[in-house]
């Protein structure tokens, strides 16, 4: 003979709150997300998670270099005649960023907006003058002179 000890009320009630519980620990292990930078160039959009980032603490010495010189990114196709837009979350904005060509940098002071629009024709050209196909890009967040924050693109030069 079989004994229900719990109600099907019971039971439901109590794997909902299982399940419950459940949802609660595996969020808490997770990561606070990084913000995200973008790059659209006509209607192709595509953004991505920082390869680097401390929480907008400054990124240790020993990092930077092998963050910086990483050449996986996200693609998007540029024509030389296209208008590139970079995007970076306000927090990314209110610290600073710059644009990284290759791994150097290609500009002197830290940019404070969220948007801006260059010219694609600007770089598909190394510092040698020959013409190339394909560039890594980074966008770098800065808080003063620390680096605190990398992320990735790649630009392919369509025909």
């Amino acid at each position: 003979m079989t004994v229900a000890f719990f109600s099907g009320r019971a039971r439901r009630a109590g794997a909902a709150l299982g399940a419950a519980a459940a949802g609660l620990l595996v969020l808490s292990a997770c990561d606070k997300p990084t913000p995200l930078a973008t790059v659209t160039v006509g209607s192709e959009s595509v953004n991505s998670e920082a390869a680097c980032y401390n929480d907008g603490k400054a990124l240790k010495e020993s990092v930077i270099q092998d963050c910086l010189t990483k050449k996986e990114g996200k693609a998007v196709k540029v024509s030389t005649d296209d208008k590139i837009r970079f995007g970076v979350d306000p927090e990314i904005a209110d610290r600073g960023w710059t644009i990284f060509i290759g791994g150097q940098q290609a500009e002197q002071e830290p940019y404070k907006k969220t948007y801006r629009t260059l010219p694609a024709n600007a770089f598909f050209s190394t510092q040698s003058g020959e013409a190339t196909t394909e560039q890594n890009i980074s966008i770098v967040e800065s808080s003063g002179n620390k680096l605190t924050g990398v992320w990735h693109f790649k630009l392919k030069k369509s025909s």
